[in-house]
């Protein structure tokens, strides 16, 4: 909701738990408040301290919502541009635009500087059930403009707040690891200059209270919905104000607006809440559900068969495997990389999107129909912004990659990456994108992405934009093209393993592949980072037979348990598999299709951190509150070692649960008393299902 004090010029967007308020004065808008709902009638007397002496005046200027750099203040800026008058921006106070919708809010501050022939339209957009603040600016150019920094938004703390920051860190097979540290005076940065959004670091970040933990304490938190090179810094200055500014790295970074264009930052969405880390995870998942994904489908079961063939697909061996795949109750059969061009190894045939004829002598229908006659979806594997050298495609066009002049381009992983800002390069893979899709009946892509982008030539590309920016623009209209065209297609985002996922992305890909590493024990360390902010939904983890050696002696029940936690897939060879093996694999494939609707559409709570022993507990619960899945995981343990009862979180206290042992407890019983995790041995892992008992009154 919103309310607005006109003679103040003071704007407050609340919703019942959360309040967030701004006033415009001196013609920028400054932070009053963020935090737990107040009353606005009091947003006045809010303001923090504005005076120190005459070597920092006016301290308040650090709490502006949008930082203008013009060499009069001194902390971190959000926007810096040139034009005829120079290189400073001093804008004026034009008015604002508001929209209320039952679901949303809008609230549009126009700004504008004359001189310099720019307008500055800060955007906010409240969603009303859960308090979620997506904010981004629209500038629009009446002159020639050079922008050289251009951040989505800066949001502030409370004045005097102090915070520990929260973030997500990883390299590959490694991804998506929980960093934390106080916030000292001073900058800290996290970015990505890669081209794509991680995975040494992921755009999102939490400042918490430094007594908040997973239940409980306040938590401000952010994520940015931005695919290629970013920027979150966390500033705190001397006068005990702290702010977040987020959006576009500005690293080798340069947009030119001519007359009359304007650019629209991507979005940074940020919340509050005073329910800790897992309330911020629970607030995320829901809000990314109902308002970022293009569809709200339960995931299915897939297998792909990198695993059990690598390169060499033939179809008669995917035909076999795919029979043994619909045998166990897989839904969703995938091949992945070699089935395409001279595709032998990683060295050669990228970017030749023709299926093999050796491979495939009847083209992939053959395949395809197969797939579906046993009653799955057809899924495939592209990677189309790459090219081998050793490719049809770049011998025919050595000019559509990016390289310096004179200067031999970065291979890596046998690759070099295509230059999309190229008008022709993307008409090209939007055209074998559309044919591949026209011509097979196809329900799913796996799109990956394996390389950083290297030999930029220059900083601006075409049509005055940055190369960087260009690049993921090109990218979103390839997806957005694939949406639209072929609705009924659904996509995984991939980027050798984490590397692309963020909100962005998200607009557009129904799931995503966070990881390489698919041993069941590191990956609980990688969905717990991934599941700070990301839902289960989206996280796709897979039962598979890597990375082999000892690790491969993890027991099939906890690989399973693991995978369990979010979207399942099977990717180990099944060719190999006993009998045995295979009835086990069908047992868990048909508990998880009964449970996953709590999985991925219900309520986590994290009982117990891999990051704290040697055994850590998980629960999802139905949004009804009448379901619920515990998985208990232990390693290594000692055997005089006895495992603490676990404490359960988020059912109905006065309702009683029957567990799948026959035995039934009160909701406030297995939440304050807890239920024994009876586990033993090395990698020993348990599922129990709760379900709640009918009351009495209901029976009747």
């Amino acid at each position: 909701m919103l309310q607005i004090f006109e003679k103040d010029k003071i704007f407050h967007l609340f919703t019942e738990k959360v309040s967030y308020l701004f006033q415009v004065k001196e013609d920028s808008a400054r932070n009053l408040y963020f935090g737990k709902a107040i009353d606005g009638a009091d947003a006045a007397a809010l303001s923090s301290l504005g005076f120190h002496s005459s070597f920092d005046m006016d301290v308040r200027a650090e709490r502006e919502e949008y930082a203008l750099w013009n060499g009069h203040g001194f902390h971190l800026p959000c926007l810096q541009a040139r034009g005829e008058p120079g290189r400073a921006l001093f804008c004026t106070y034009k008015g604002y635009e508001a929209e209320e919708d039952a679901k949303a809010d809008r609230l549009d501050i126009i700004l504008e500087d004359r001189a310099m022939g720019l307008s500055v339209l800060m955007r906010y957009i409240l969603h009303r059930d859960n308090g979620m603040i997506a904010r981004n600016v629209i500038l629009t150019a009446q002159k020639k403009i050079w922008l050289d920094r251009v951040m989505s938004a800066a949001v502030s703390l409370p004045a005097g707040q102090e915070s520990t920051a929260r973030w997500l860190t990883g390299k590959w097979m490694g991804e998506f690891r929980i960093v934390e540290s106080p916030v000292n005076i001073g900058v800290l940065t996290l970015q990505s200059k890669r081209g794509i959004p991680g995975p040494h670091f992921n755009p999102s970040v939490a400042l918490a209270e430094p007594c908040a933990n997973e239940t409980g304490g306040r938590v401000w938190y952010g994520a940015l919905a931005y695919s290629g090179n970013w920027s979150i810094q966390i500033e705190k200055t001397i006068f005990g104000n702290t702010h977040i500014v987020a959006g576009i790295n500005d690293f080798d970074f340069e947009m030119v607006l001519e007359p009359g264009e304007s650019f629209e930052t991507p979005a940074f969405y940020t919340g509050f809440t005073e329910d800790g880390f897992g309330g911020m995870s629970r607030d995320m998942h829901r809000f990314i559900r109902e308002k970022i994904l293009p569809r709200q489908t339960l995931r299915p079961v897939l297998f792909n068969s990198w695993e059990a063939t690598a390169f060499n697909v033939q179809v008669d061996g995917q035909k076999k495997l795919a029979e043994q795949a619909a045998h166990m109750g897989c839904e969703l059969f995938v091949v992945d990389d070699g089935w395409f061009g001279e595709r032998h190894s990683d060295k050669a045939g990228l970017g030749d999107w023709w299926v093999n004829k050796q491979k495939f002598p009847n083209g992939l229908s053959e395949l395809i129909e197969h797939v579906k006659s046993l009653g799955m979806k057809f899924g495939i594997w592209v990677e189309p912004e790459s090219v081998n050298p050793d490719s049809g495609l770049y011998r025919a066009h050595p000019n559509w990659i990016y390289r310096y002049p004179n200067q031999e381009p970065v291979q890596l992983r046998n690759q070099y990456l295509l230059n999309l800002s190229l008008p022709q390069v993307r008409d090209y893979l939007k055209d074998m994108l559309h044919g591949l899709l026209s011509d097979n009946n196809i329900d799913f892509i796996k799109w990956d992405m394996n390389r950083a982008v290297t030999d930029p030539q220059s900083a601006i590309g075409n049509a005055g934009k940055s190369l960087w920016y260009a690049h993921v623009e090109a990218v979103y209209s390839l997806w957005k093209s694939i949406r639209e065209s072929f609705p009924h297609v659904e996509m995984e985002t991939c980027s050798g393993g984490g590397g692309r996922i963020d909100l962005g992305i998200l607009h557009y890909a129904e799931q995503s592949w966070p990881s390489d590493n698919t041993d069941p024990y590191t990956r609980l360390l990688i969905q717990e980072g991934f599941t700070q902010l990301y839902p289960p939904t989206i996280m796709m983890c897979w039962v598979t037979d890597s990375p082999g050696g000892e690790w491969s002696k993890r027991p099939l029940s906890y690989r399973f348990h693991s995978a369990m936690c979010g979207g399942l897939g099977i990717g180990a060879d099944i060719s190999k598999f006993r009998k045995e093996e295979l009835e086990e694999c069908a047992f868990w494939i048909k508990k998880y299709k009964r449970w996953r609707h709590i999985i991925q559409h219900g309520d986590l709570y994290r009982l117990k951190s891999p990051r704290q022993g040697n055994f850590s507990a998980l629960e999802y619960v139905s949004a009804d509150k009448e379901e619920a899945l515990v998985f208990l995981f232990a390693n290594s343990l000692k055997t005089d070692e006895i495992l603490p009862s676990v404490r359960l979180l988020g059912l109905d206290k006065d309702s009683r649960y029957l567990l799948d042992s026959g035995e039934a407890f009160a909701g406030a019983t297995l939440m304050n008393a807890g239920l024994w995790a009876n586990l033993c041995g090395d990698f020993a892992s348990r599922v129990i299902y709760l379900k709640k008992q009918l009351n009495e009154s209901d029976a009747r």
